[in-house]
């Protein structure tokens, strides 16, 4: 191994004390709602921290910080959308599930179109959900491992297990303050990267990189640019990030799920909305954290920018320091999403096609059962996706080509009451095939990909609607 005792005796603690602490909340489990939404209890600071626990990972650890030592802060336009969409969420899709007293997102489509839609939906949601997830526990694990000086299996299998035992024990109350301790966790961790930088540069040189980045235009934010090609400018970072929010804040049972575990509606909104701001600060961190690593290595050339910071890491820090910044890699991937995925297939695949009728006790043993199942083929994509290189652009394409159609079915079971569940199917059917078609013709930026999907169900559905009409 290449770590010290004291780095290795951290990070053993901190996987050890997160698992044991996931496993002690569930000790007292007492129903379906207990297990799935624990029984709808959570404050809004909770909620808060725990969404921007849950839609970070060691990426942001290692791409933003990246993207910024190589390029500019353009990708802070993204984030602009990110902050303006969970306002939309906020006010429009919230409201509408708490007045259906759901236990997925997708029984908000089941009410309105019926079970067809609804299986689409939750369908895409397991299948890009358990791909993503696993590329996930591949990214942290490779981190490890390189750290450690192990084959990456074992610590995939190591980091699997302990999300698996904690969220099948713990549940959902498990999995929400989880999530709030390691949001804490990983932004200590990025807090001691970036004092580590500021001393081990010469006295002056942290302010003086800020003016050095400036004067090269490494401060940009904003780009002005109507080019669809380029994936970071105003128009395709704020509609972009916009319907992107839209997809994995507002219709996603992974993120969804955060939100109704709260209190009430009122609270999810206001957690919501303020982990849009604390999200916008961590960005501005991890970018900051990147324009201090190009001060730093001023010569030195890198294969990518996801490796700068692994790099400093490795190379900088020692002892306890290491194994607190490595238990930050692990807080970051230990997010898991096994208990939504887990009430997604009883609530909206076992119970209304196999045994409606199951009683409470078995629907907490099937919880259970679900997921170490979902655990298990999450682990096994992540021993795949070390064969592949090109894994994390295939689930990111993957998440934007299937998350716009579900977004335009989401916004027409709120607001167009004459659609039908044929309309909306076919709405989607063309929401995914739209985004596809016009890659073929023309190059256009990742970051549009949902806007189009969802836009395309959405004039798809009316369309087919209006058809119909004629027709009858």
């Amino acid at each position: 191994m290449n770590l010290s005792f004291s780095t290795l005796a951290v990070l053993v603690l901190y996987l050890a004390g997160i698992t044991f602490f996931g496993a002690y909340l569930g000790r007292r489990r007492k129903s379906v709602d207990d297990y799935f939404l624990a029984e709808r209890s959570v404050p809004w600071w909770a909620i808060a921290a725990c969404v921007v626990a849950t839609e970070t990972s060691v990426l942001t650890f290692t791409s933003v910080p990246g993207f910024s030592f190589v390029s500019d802060w353009s990708f802070l336009q993204l984030v602009f959308g990110y902050v303006l969409g969970r306002l939309l969420v906020s006010a429009v899709l919230v409201p509408a599930y708490f007045r259906g007293k759901v236990f997925t997102s997708y029984e908000l489509l089941s009410q309105r179109f019926g079970r067809s839609v609804s299986s689409v939906a939750a369908g895409i949601f397991l299948f890009y959900r358990t791909l993503a997830d696993g590329i996930r526990l591949h990214a942290a694990a490779l981190v490890v491992a390189i750290a450690i000086g192990v084959p990456e299996i074992y610590c995939i299998l190591a980091l699997a297990a302990a999300m698996i035992l904690y969220t099948e024990e713990g549940g959902a109350k498990a999995t929400i303050w989880t999530d709030v301790v390691q949001m804490f966790v990983y932004a200590a961790g990025a807090l001691v990267v970036l004092v580590a930088l500021v001393r081990l540069l010469p006295e002056g040189e942290a302010v003086a990189a800020f003016s050095a980045a400036a004067a090269e235009g490494k401060l940009q934010v904003f780009v002005p640019s109507l080019d669809l090609s380029t994936t970071y400018t105003l128009a395709s970072g704020v509609l972009g990030g916009v319907f992107l929010t839209l997809a994995t804040h507002g219709t996603d049972h992974y993120l969804v799920q955060r939100l109704l575990v709260a209190r009430s509606a009122r609270q999810a909104q206001v957690g919501l909305a303020l982990s849009g701001f604390i999200v916008f600060v961590q960005f501005v961190l991890f970018l900051g954290i990147g324009t201090l690593l190009w001060r730093f290595y001023p010569e030195r050339e890198f294969a990518r920018g996801d490796e700068v910071l692994p790099t400093f890491i490795s190379e900088s820090l020692r002892g306890p320091w290491m194994g607190f910044i490595l238990a930050a890699v692990v807080a970051a991937a230990l997010s898991p999403s096994l208990n939504s995925v887990a009430s997604t297939t009883l609530k909206d695949f076992y119970l209304p096609f196999v045994d409606p009728s199951a009683s409470e006790r078995r629907q907490i043993q099937l919880g259970r059962i679900f997921t170490v199942s979902w655990g298990i083929a999450q682990t096994v994509v992540a021993i795949f996706a070390q064969r592949a290189s090109s894994a994390l652009e295939a689930g990111l394409a993957a998440l934007s080509y299937a998350s716009g159609p579900t977004v335009g079915a989401f916004l027409l079971a709120v607001y167009d009451r004459r659609a039908t569940s044929f309309s909306v199917l076919a709405g989607m059917a063309v929401g995914f095939a739209a985004p596809l078609l016009v890659n073929q013709v023309t190059s256009v930026a990742w970051t549009w990909n949902v806007a189009m999907g969802a836009t395309a169900t959405l004039g798809s559905a009316m369309l087919a609607e209006r058809v119909i009409g004629v027709l009858r």
